[in-house]
């Protein structure tokens, strides 16, 4: 296994001969050659990140060391290549994915354009695309592929590949070990007095904010409980159906199992499963109400964004939230017709510590386990864009104290180390398309 100081002499030794005469031959950035898409893969097999040396102007060593031992860290299958200005789009995703042959989200800097494309095991299309739109028209190299690991590091499911190794380093002296073990052993009690005082008022922050939650999703599951009242369906009222039945039996059961959660929760992160639970049970109830009208069955979609208390959305619309960027959001349809007026939707506000009534986005760190249930998979980064719980949720720090970050809602991921079970033909088959590189992909599209 490598050191970080071997890593990155590899990533920097791994470079096309071609493109190594060009600089010592001609010395002038423009006249470099294209990548080798066959070279960056062969490098990016051995660590997270490569930097073509016509583009070494764009992010230094140093930078690309420090950005590849986040990723290693945190054993997630993101690779990301800066690339020189001129370099070929066409299946440049497409040649790299199969040339590395591994799971992954894939990004790319190519002069001033940026985008994205990933295998749908690790990380949905919109997700791709929320997380490309997040850094979109951000300049600074490093700052960009920062803030973009950054949060991929928070939605990306698998793990990173064997083959990056690890940074320990094998030829550390067991003598060494053995005196660093005495010196430990010197300090344990002190370290164990202070590690005990941080997880006793970090258990104490954890019991308070799930108390605070816990006010709010107890109002969400009441509501449940309401509608359900409110329904009138009796499972042997006349033209009442088998799938009429268990529809209604599954939004019981969602009820039951929301309210056997939320009193069972000990954490933060555990409310997570019981908004999962509600989700479902409202879709349920949105199948039911359909077979009973005669209606075509709804299409699975998440809740309304702005209260999803209103139940599943009917569409997505545009939406700019004060002070912040535009972005899709799914909608009910009373809200639809709010916006579509000029009028603000209504939303679903929680008190925060200092009294004050806030949206559930910008109440505190708790809500992101509440938000994660119901809006599962990769659509919650794109709608949290801005928002003081979506800067939480991107933080290291965050998956620590509130469970994982947006990333597992929803679960499901396989990915991992070298495998293509769900590559398929239509992944990663376009370039970055646009000028900006567009959005992201699951390797069909452009960035």
């Amino acid at each position: 296994m490598r050191t970080p100081l071997l890593r990155g002499l590899v990533r920097w030794a791994l470079v096309p001969v071609a493109a190594t005469l060009a600089v010592l031959t001609t010395g002038a950035p423009g006249a470099f050659a294209a990548a080798d898409p066959s070279t960056v893969a062969e490098a990016l097999r051995e660590d997270p990140v490569y930097v073509d040396p016509a583009a070494s102007d764009q992010l230094s060593s140093a930078d690309a060391e420090a950005l590849a031992d986040k990723i290693r860290d945190a054993d997630k299958p993101v690779f990301v290549a800066v690339l020189p200005a001129d370099q070929p789009e066409e299946n440049l995703f497409l040649n790299l994915r199969t040339e590395t042959g591994i799971t992954g989200l894939y990004a790319v800097r190519s002069g001033d354009r940026f985008g994205a494309q990933a295998d749908s095991s690790v990380l949905s299309n919109q997700g791709v695309d929320n997380l490309v739109t997040s850094v979109r028209g951000t300049d600074d190299v490093k700052a960009q592929l920062n803030d973009f690991v950054d949060a991929a590091l928070n939605n990306v499911g698998g793990s990173a590949p064997s083959s990056w190794g690890s940074t320990v380093d094998d030829g550390v002296p067991v003598a060494g070990l053995v005196t660093t073990g005495v010196v430990l052993a010197a300090g344990g009690a002190g370290v164990y007095a202070l590690t005990r005082r941080r997880r006793l008022a970090h258990e104490q922050e954890q019991r308070a904010a799930l108390e605070k939650l816990r006010v709010v999703v107890d109002e969400d599951i009441t509501a449940f409980g309401e509608e359900l009242d409110r329904l009138d369906f009796h499972p042997g009222e006349p033209g009442a159906d088998d799938a009429m039945r268990t529809d209604y039996e599954h939004a019981l059961d969602s009820y039951e199992q929301a309210k056997r959660l939320m009193a069972a929760a000990t954490r933060p992160e555990e409310v997570k499963a019981v908004t999962q639970a509600l989700e479902d049970g409202r879709h349920a109830l949105a199948l039911l109400a359909a077979r009973r009208e005669g209606r075509p069955l709804p299409d699975r979609r998440p809740p309304c964004f702005f209260d999803p208390r209103h139940g599943p959305s009917v569409a997505d619309a545009t939406w700019t939230p004060s002070g912040g960027a535009t972005r899709e959001v799914p909608v009910c349809a009373a809200d639809r017709a709010r916006l579509a007026d000029g009028r603000d939707p209504v939303i679903r506000e929680v008190t925060t510590d200092t009294g004050a009534r806030r949206p559930y986005w910008d109440a505190g760190p708790a809500y992101g386990p509440y938000a994660g249930g119901y809006f599962g998979g990769g659509i919650l980064p794109g709608l949290l864009i801005g928002t003081m719980l979506g800067s939480m949720m991107a933080s290291p720090a965050y998956g620590a104290d509130y469970g994982a970050g947006y990333g597992d809602f929803g679960g499901g991921y396989e990915g991992g180390d070298v495998s293509g079970a769900d590559f398929a033909s239509d992944d990663f088959t376009g370039g970055f398309g646009g000028g900006d590189f567009g959005g992201g992909g699951d390797f069909g599209g452009g960035f």
